[in-house]
């Protein structure tokens, strides 16, 4: 029996994430797609590789046993792929780049947009994503995070650092007055990340100062903190060079240290010959040192 690959990635990719809409987007496909994907191959195999639960899909004995050959062979595609990927195509190609939330927003896409306009036979595509793209099966070429590297076989180098404080509006400040340490910063009202989002370190070191603050707002995300904060409905913790950038926020002082999160750049080693990734990544760690001054301020307090 002839089984098309496409097929076999699909059972994979419904095993690694255990739903039809998680494996769908892993393979940049929609639900339906992989449904009947795997509902096809089934029909042809005669039997079962997965049951249908509740909270998703869990591989039966005969999917199960197929797992590990399925690795083997996408290791081996993606090892192809990277081969392929790294051939000497001078700065021309396709470039997948992965970064999140407002640092692919405000740092990284201006940067991309510029090296793009300067070779105009490359493709550069950027995903803002929390998701921990694969760097060993090509799901991304470059990767930016605050967190470290996990996967074996990439080059990482440390490209930033992050300044974070906590700001507040002008009218805030106006209404509120600065909070006080002291007293847990009694009514006053913050906003912080979901609680999905765990104990960030930029964010983790404010509770125990705040304790006695009104949380007003949970959110996934610094921009929406942003938004709350130049409402004036609130303060939060955001990276400096969000909050220096609005000139009716102020950063407010206080005698906790400034959090810092160092940004790093990750790319798979069999690409650090490839004359487009390395020209990017030459041009990023460039573009992150002009920048320097504004992620991480030295000046004092206003």
């Amino acid at each position: 029996m002839s089984i098309d690959w496409d097929d076999l990635k699909t059972v994979l990719a419904i095993a690694r994430h255990g739903t039809l809409s998680a494996a769908a987007r892993a393979l940049g496909t929609s639900q339906p797609t992989v449904g009947r994907r795997l509902e096809a191959l089934e029909q042809r195999l005669g039997a079962k590789l997965f049951d249908r639960e509740a909270i998703g899909l869990r591989a039966t004995a005969l999917g199960h046993s197929l797992l590990e050959g399925l690795e083997q062979m996408d290791s081996g595609a993606s090892a192809v792929q990277r081969q392929v990927a790294a051939r000497d195509t001078g700065l021309s190609g396709e470039i997948r780049v992965t970064s999140l939330d407002w640092l692919g927003d405000e740092v990284v896409a201006p940067m991309l947009a510029r090296f793009g306009a300067m070779h105009p036979g490359l493709e550069i595509e950027l995903s803002n994503d929390t998701r921990v793209y694969n760097l060993a099966r090509r799901e991304a070429d470059l990767a930016l995070r605050f967190g470290a590297f996990t996967q074996e076989n990439l080059i990482e180098r440390r490209v930033a650092d992050v300044a974070y404080a906590l700001y507040a509006s002008d009218d805030y400040l106006q209404r509120h007055g600065r909070p006080e340490p002291g007293d847990g910063f009694a009514g006053h009202a913050l906003a912080y990340l979901d609680r999905a989002a765990g104990e960030v370190p930029h964010e983790q070191w404010l509770p125990p100062l705040a304790h006695s603050a009104r949380t007003v707002l949970r959110c996934n995300g610094l921009r929406a903190h942003l938004a709350a904060v130049r409402t004036g409905a609130a303060m939060a913790v955001l990276p400096c060079l969000l909050g220096e950038r609005e000139p009716s926020l102020q950063r407010v002082a206080l005698a906790q240290a400034m959090p810092l999160r160092p940004v790093r750049l990750g790319f798979h080693s069999d690409l650090r010959d490839t004359p487009r990734i390395r020209a990017l990544v030459d041009f990023m760690v460039a573009q992150f040192a002009e920048l320097a001054g504004e992620l991480n301020p030295l000046r004092p307090c206003r």
